[in-house]
């Protein structure tokens, strides 16, 4: 009976470990098989070109975006062949960082720049091969790989590039134009300035191009001023623009801040900014410097947009009224008699009735209608090819985002938002997201000998 007892147990506890070892052995295969799933993975990745390209020569920015979210990226290599020559123009690998986890990077986005006059390829048909492979053990190891092969002519004979109308002379924080003509379909054009770049736009003839250029109120001598006109391959040719710098002088202006205009303007503000934090000064010079760089950057983002047309004609109108403050005037604010801060005033203030009617300086289209910091209420135009136009302080907007606007049409009514304190229009021109000086915008003459003249003599 004890005998049968120990035969009994001891056949219950050879069916548990053969049943554990089942578990285990299925335990390893269901691992190995999930290993081998995440190891040998079939999907390939995906290489998107954001940029199409027909021709090499110079050099050319090719934009890539490539993703492969399961292994990850292991590798990006351009090569360019022609014949039995080929050029390995960039070869990039990443170093494994995991095993069951992506071992390369999930995603990138890549602005290759390609030389391939330096390949050493010859001028005429060749083939540019992009191949990126990701960390999965398929293809022997190798892994999976995507291959694009694209046919391309190779072009190094640049075009040629004239000047047909350049501004005579430019002042800082002033405005300046210049004509050209690019003998192909052109790849980046326009002009630099030192490390400033203004693109140029075509002007509804053949081969034939317009760039406005501006520089900062506080610009001195640019190193160089150069007509930058490439072709589609990359060829480059740099002419030195004849345009003479002239500086302009400094004005200074100073602003008493009283205990009232504080008392009154910093509460419009902190319903903007709930971060202001201090005493009333110290909320003003947060606004004054915080807040006005932010509205800068703002201002440029939206002026980075413009419509390629020109779409503005003759004079910008100036607001009827008298003069209140001008452009660059250099202020200092005082507080108690003691100077507590200095800024630039990058625009023209002009005052009349209470409340005016303000109306488009010229035709564009309306790209902001908002309440911006200092500015208070303000409606932004853009008149095509980097030419802006900003009026601030506004007591209300009668202009819709994205609407044209035609010259003198109205779009608000002067007031005191923002950094004002009193009823004006604050009114700006910027070229590219430069504020320049409107005086010249303001005169027909300046418009008709740097502008007018030389389109209509096309």
């Amino acid at each position: 009976m004890a005998r049968s007892i120990r035969l009994h147990r001891s056949s219950r506890r050879g069916g548990f470990l053969k049943n554990l070892m089942l578990v285990l052995a299925a335990a390893v295969v269901l691992a190995a098989a999930t290993a081998g799933v995440l190891l040998f993975e079939f999907e390939k990745p995906t290489l998107v070109l954001d940029r199409e390209i027909k021709y090499l020569g110079g050099k050319v920015e090719l934009p890539l975006r490539v993703t492969d979210k399961k292994s990850g990226i292991r590798s990006i290599t351009i090569t360019l062949s022609q014949g039995d020559t080929t050029a390995v123009l960039l070869e990039k690998s990443f170093p494994r960082q995991a095993w069951f986890t992506p071992a390369g990077p999930t995603s990138l986005n890549e602005k290759v720049a390609i030389d391939a006059q330096k390949a050493g390829i010859k001028e005429g048909k060749a083939e540019l091969v992009i191949s990126v492979r990701d960390f999965s053990l398929n293809g022997f190891f190798k892994g999976n790989e995507t291959l694009q092969r694209l046919p391309v002519t190779m072009d190094t004979k640049p075009p040629v590039v004239k000047i047909l109308q350049a501004q005579r002379s430019i002042r800082s924080g002033g405005s300046g134009v210049v004509i050209y003509t690019i003998s192909e379909p052109p790849g980046r054009h326009g002009v630099a300035i030192d490390k400033a770049f203004f693109p140029g736009f075509p002007v509804g003839r053949a081969n034939t191009y317009i760039c406005y250029f501006a520089l900062p109120w506080d610009a001195g001598q640019p190193a160089k001023m150069q007509l930058i006109g490439s072709d589609e391959a990359g060829n480059e040719v740099l002419l030195p623009l004849p345009t003479v710098f002239k500086k302009e002088a400094i004005k200074r202006d100073s602003i008493n801040l009283s205990e009232r205009f504080l008392q009154q303007k910093m509460p419009e503000f902190a319903q903007h900014y709930p971060e202001m934090k201090g005493t009333l000064v110290e909320q003003y010079l947060y606004v004054n410097n915080q807040v006005r760089r932010s509205n800068a950057e703002t201002i440029a983002q939206i002026c980075a947009a413009t419509d390629p047309q020109q779409l503005w004609s003759d004079r910008f109108l100036r607001m009827f009224g008298s003069g209140r403050a001008g452009f660059a005037d250099q202020r200092t604010y005082l507080y108690s008699g003691a100077a507590i801060d200095t800024q630039t005033h990058l625009g023209v203030d002009i005052a009349s009735l209470e409340r005016a009617e303000i109306r488009a300086a010229n035709r564009g289209k309306v790209v902001f209608t908002d309440y911006l910091g200092i500015y208070g209420n303000t409606v932004i135009i853009d008149h095509g090819q980097g030419i802006a136009s900003l009026y601030a302080h506004l007591s209300s907007i009668d202009a819709k985002a994205g609407a044209m606007v035609e010259k003198d049409q109205p779009i608000g009514h002067s007031g005191a938002t923002g950094m004002a304190g009193g009823d004006h229009l604050h009114f700006s021109m910027l070229v590219h997201g430069i504020f320049v000086t409107p005086v010249e915008w303001w005169d027909q003459h300046w418009i008709d000998v740097n502008i007018k003249s030389a389109l209509n003599a096309l």
